[in-house]
C-alpha cells in the first residue's frame, strides 16, 4: 500500500508525544500503516529535515511540538514546508 507522508505523521502525532519525548518505532508505524519500512524511513527522513519528527539515538521516533501545531490545524489541503537551513532565521526574517 502507498502512504503519504502526511499519514505518517498522523500516526506519529498518535503514536508518540512531544513534550512527554514519548516515542514509537519504525516498525510500529510500518504496521500502523500497512506499509514497508523503507518507505515509511524515507517519509521520516522527509518530515525530520522539516522539523516534523525527531529520531531518537535509541532508535526511537516521535513527533516534535512543530509537528503536533500543524496537526492541530487539521488542513483538508495540500500543505508545503520547507525543510529547515542551517543559519536560517526561524522568524522567517
Amino acid at each position: 500500500m502507498d502512504v503519504t507522508r502526511f499519514a505518517v505523521l498522523e500516526q506519529l502525532g498518535h503514536g508518540s508525544d512531544a513534550e512527554r519525548r514519548e516515542t514509537t518505532t519504525v516498525q510500529a508505524l510500518a504496521a500502523e500503516l500497512d506499509a514497508d519500512e523503507r518507505a515509511i524511513e524515507a517519509h521520516l527522513d522527509g518530515l525530520v529535515s522539516c522539523e516534523l519528527a525527531r529520531r531518537e539515538s535509541d532508535g526511537g521516533v516521535r513527533v516534535t511540538i512543530t509537528g503536533e501545531e500543524l496537526l492541530e490545524l487539521d488542513v483538508d489541503e495540500v500543505v508545503i514546508v520547507d525543510p529547515a537551513t542551517e543559519g536560517s532565521d526561524p522568524s522567517g526574517r
